[in-house]
């Protein structure tokens, strides 16, 4: 009898996103603070660009791709891509990552005229290796240091980020080696292959985080994953181990949280603009998700922001992931 195949081991991580700056910064080894591991592969909900200030190894990818890297590389992986970051033996990488949303971050920096016409995509995968640009080192080191200080400047650093994503995608097209197929995760292999496990759900889990505010069906989800709706379901909730409806409202409870943390909109506004029809829903589903009301939320969040305030300190308080 023929062994069977064993199933890669990959996990989804969802980043929350502030929404009034969707960006992220982490930093550390790579088996330290970031979890990162080579047992399994991971993907997450927003592109990754990752800067590697010391050791060697390789990064893996969904369907066998290793690309060594190096001190000084620059890494930029779009969301949806299943890969990990292996040091070499027995050294220990330590990295940057900056973690944002693109459509969200870059919005208000387009024509209002091309906000359709060209939308910002995520940059293909690509590494580029140290010393290839000098541009590209210079604003990505730039970033990670503007958004490091404890009061950075929104905009200064939006404005590096911009300019980084401009210069990796500007990079990508003229060094991207068509010829060379292993340096091209199967994009096309994941997204549109029935049964590939938790890689065939990926373009759902896009979609929702790009449009949870609006609303849609099951058979939709089902149709971008090319299953049928009895099949989506099965295997979203075998891999997420929550239906499709509780994966949607977790995430706009995740959004509504930033929400009430950053602005002085209503609840009833923040409601609407999480996707929920009705000012009950929402009240029931946040209480269920958080155990609070969104306003006991809320008060809660000012008393221990005015407490770090008083002991000179950042906000602890983290919203639902």
């Amino acid at each position: 009898m023929t062994a069977r195949k064993q199933k890669p081991n990959i996990e989804y991580r969802n980043f929350y996103l502030p929404p009034d700056f969707p960006a992220l910064l982490t930093t550390g080894s790579i088996c330290g603070t970031c979890g990162l591991s080579g047992d399994g592969l991971h993907f997450h909900n927003c592109l990754e660009i990752g800067i590697c200030h010391s050791g060697s190894g390789l990064l893996t990818f969904y369907g066998g791709q290793n690309i060594p890297f190096s001190e000084g590389d620059i890494t930029c992986i779009p969301r949806n891509i299943p890969h990990a970051t292996q040091p070499g033996s027995p050294d220990e990488s330590y990295w940057s990552w900056l973690f944002f949303n693109p459509r969200q971050l870059f919005l208000d920096l387009l024509p209002t005229g091309l906000r359709a016409l060209a939308p910002l995509h995520d940059a293909p995968y690509y590494l580029i290796p140290a010393g290839a640009s000098t541009r590209i080192s210079f604003l990505a080191h730039a970033a990670r240091e503007e958004f490091s200080r404890e009061t950075f400047d929104p905009l200064l650093c939006k404005a590096y980020l911009f300019a980084l994503h401009t210069e990796i995608t500007r990079y990508q097209e003229q060094h991207a080696p068509a010829d060379e197929p292993e340096n091209t995760p199967p994009h096309a292999e994941f997204t549109s292959s029935p049964g590939a496990g938790i890689l065939g759900i990926a373009p759902a889990l896009g979609f929702i985080e790009d449009n949870y505010m609006n609303k849609f069906s099951v058979e939709q989800l089902a149709a971008l994953c090319h299953l049928s709706p009895t099949h989506f379901r099965r295997t979203f909730q075998s891999l997420m181990h929550v239906s499709p409806l509780a994966y949607l409202n977790s995430v706009r409870i995740t959004r509504a949280c930033g929400l009430l943390l950053n602005t002085s909109y209503t609840i009833l506004s923040i409601a609407e603009l999480t996707g929920f029809s009705t000012l009950s829903s929402f009240n029931r589903q946040f209480y269920r998700a958080m155990q609070l009301s969104p306003r006991e939320y809320r008060q809660q969040a000012a008393r221990k922001q005015e407490q770090t305030r008083e002991a000179g300190s950042p906000s602890a308080l983290t919203p639902l992931r």
